[in-house]
């Protein structure tokens, strides 16, 4: 018969060894490695992540060397963000949330540029081995960004996170700081808002 105190021994083994075999969350450890000031963990995070983040900030403003900007202003803010983090979400939804933060003026640069380019017929061109499959591309993807434009920012963010990137509603929700029925609200009205654009641009 097993002793009382020997029972309760093999539970604290049994609660410590599982506790050491679970995976350490390679987001919390960032985290406290953030808020600590450790020099390599803002370079961490940029490896990881910076991928992810580049592919958002080139769909939400349809501009390379603006998203790039917008990439670098996250992690220019990401310092002080980490400060005010209490772990109420991932790190990555922290990241995005700034880059939506940041976005607002990135826009209005993209805009800008995509007007000049457009006035002066300039077009980026990479190489490819079929050209005319390729400007077709680029055209589609012009006239979807001139839409997109058209859009508020709110909507505008919440329509790429959600329907471009496949982001669910309840992270969408988390990285705007809104409620999850604004964010099916809004994709709602941007949908409408783009097949508008769309079908008065005669592209529907």
């Amino acid at each position: 018969m097993m002793r009382v105190g020997t029972y309760q021994s093999a539970q604290v083994d049994l609660s410590l060894a599982t506790h050491q075999d679970r995976p350490e969350d390679p987001d919390a450890a960032d985290v406290a490695r953030l808020k600590r000031g450790e020099p390599s963990a803002l370079a961490d995070v940029y490896m990881r992540y910076h991928a992810r983040l580049r592919a958002f900030a080139y769909r939400f403003l349809g501009d390379d060397s603006v998203a790039e900007d917008l990439v670098h202003d996250v992690f220019v803010a990401l310092p002080a963000s980490i400060a005010r983090f209490r772990g109420e979400g991932s790190l990555e939804g922290l990241l995005f949330s700034i880059a939506v933060n940041c976005s607002r003026h990135h826009v209005r640069s993209a805009i800008r540029r995509r007007s000049a380019m457009s006035k002066l017929a300039v077009i980026p061109q990479k190489d490819s081995d079929d050209p005319e499959r390729d400007t077709s591309r680029r055209e589609l993807a012009s006239i979807l960004q001139h839409a997109l434009d058209q859009l508020s920012h709110d909507h505008r963010a919440t329509f790429v996170l959600s329907e471009v990137e496949g982001r669910p509603a309840a992270e969408v929700a988390t990285i705007l700081g809104t409620a999850e029925a604004t964010v099916r609200t809004r994709v709602f009205y941007a949908k409408r808002k783009l097949r508008e654009l769309l079908s008065a641009g005669g592209h529907t």
